[in-house]
C-alpha cells in the first residue's frame, strides 16, 4: 500500500522515491478519505509547516525528493489530522483579525466568525477605556482589540491556567504587556471593577448538542470552554446579571451566541434592564452577537 511505502527511504530509485508533490497528492488523496474539510488545503499548510516552506515555496519545489528525516516529521502529523485533531494545533498557531495567534489544546481555536464580536465592540468604543474579555482564551479578542484601540487598557480573563499561559505567550507575541492585563477567575465572579465594555464568547454549547459537533471540535477542544447548563444559557444569565454593577453608565455588553440562542438571550439581557439591545449577524447570515446598553 501507498501508506505503508512512506517508510521508504526517498533515495531509492524509481517509483517509491517520494518527491514533494507526490506526498501532497497522497496527503489529499488520504484526508479526503476520512472526511477532513478542504483536504488540499490542509495537506498544503501542514508540508510547508514540516518543511519551512511557504504555500509558493511547495510549488517551486515540488520535483523535489524528500528526505528521510522529513517524512519522520510528517508522518505523526498525517496520522494525527487523519484522526481528526485541528490542524490549528498541529501548526501551534493560527491567523484571527488578520494576526497570527498561538494556539493548544488548552484553548478554543479563534474563529472568522468571531470577528462581528471585535467589529461590534470597535463601534461602540470611544477614544479610551476599560474593556474586560470573560472567557479570553488564547486572548484573541483582548488582543485584536487593543491592537485598534492603543488608548485602551485591556483585561482578559479566565479560569484555567493553562489558557492564561497561552493568552500570555500572545501578549508578548504582539508586544501589548502594557495595555493587556490577564487574570485567572471565573464568569461567575468578575472583577469588582468598572468597564466600559465588556465582552465575551463564552461557552454556550447544550449538552444536546454536544454529540453533533464535528469530531476536531468535540474530541480535542476544551470541554471546558464549550459546555454550558441550562440548555446553553447559564453563562450568559451570570453575565448579565453582574455586569449590571460591573458597567459604567452607557456602558455595553457584548457576547458572541449559538445561531439558535439570539431570542432567549436577548430576553435576559431585556430582563437585566438593558436597553438598545441588538442582534448581529455574522457574514453567514447566522444570528452572531447579541449586545445591550447600561442606562
Amino acid at each position: 500500500m501507498m501508506r505503508n511505502s512512506l517508510k521508504h527511504k526517498p533515495e531509492q530509485r524509481g517509483s517509491e522515491t517520494w518527491s514533494l508533490l507526490r506526498l501532497l497528492r497522497w496527503m489529499t488523496d488520504y484526508f479526503s478519505e476520512k472526511g477532513i474539510d478542504n483536504p488540499r488545503l490542509d495537506a498544503e499548510l501542514l508540508l510547508a509547516h514540516t518543511l519551512k516552506l511557504d504555500r509558493v515555496g511547495l510549488y517551486l519545489n515540488y520535483d523535489r525528493p524528500l528526505l528521510a528525516a522529513e517524512l519522520d516529521l510528517i508522518r505523526p502529523l498525517v496520522k494525527r489530522r487523519g484522526q481528526r485533531e485541528p490542524l490549528q494545533y498541529l501548526l501551534g498557531s493560527t491567523e484571527f483579525w488578520s494576526l497570527e495567534f498561538v494556539v493548544s489544546p488548552a484553548v478554543l481555536i479563534p474563529r472568522a466568525d468571531t470577528e462581528v464580536l471585535v467589529e461590534e465592540a470597535l463601534s461602540r468604543a470611544g477614544a479610551e477605556g476599560q474593556l474586560l474579555d470573560v472567557g479570553t482564551g488564547s486572548g484573541a479578542i483582548a488582543i485584536s482589540l487593543a491592537t485598534e484601540l492603543s488608548a485602551w487598557q485591556m483585561t482578559g480573563l479566565d479560569i484555567c491556567p493553562q489558557a492564561l499561559d497561552i493568552a500570555q505567550k500572545n501578549v508578548e507575541k504582539h508586544q501589548l504587556d502594557k495595555r493587556v492585563q490577564l487574570l485567572q477567575g471565573d464568569l461567575a465572579e468578575l472583577p469588582r471593577q468598572h468597564y466600559d465594555l465588556i465582552v465575551s464568547n463564552p461557552p454556550y454549547i447544550s449538552s444536546q448538542e454536544w454529540d453533533s459537533l464535528m469530531p476536531e471540535v468535540r474530541c480535542f477542544e476544551p470541554r471546558l470552554a464549550l459546555l454550558a447548563e441550562q440548555d446553553g444559557l447559564d453563562c450568559y444569565q451570570k453575565l448579565v446579571n453582574q455586569a449590571r454593577s460591573r458597567l459604567v453608565s452607557k456602558g455595553w455588553l457584548l457576547v458572541e451566541i449559538g445561531y439558535q440562542q439570539s431570542a432567549a438571550v436577548r430576553s435576559l439581557f431585556a430582563a437585566a434592564g438593558f436597553k438598545d439591545i441588538f442582534v448581529r449577524e455574522d457574514y453567514s447570515g447566522q444570528p452572531r452577537v447579541v449586545g445591550g446598553c447600561l442606562h
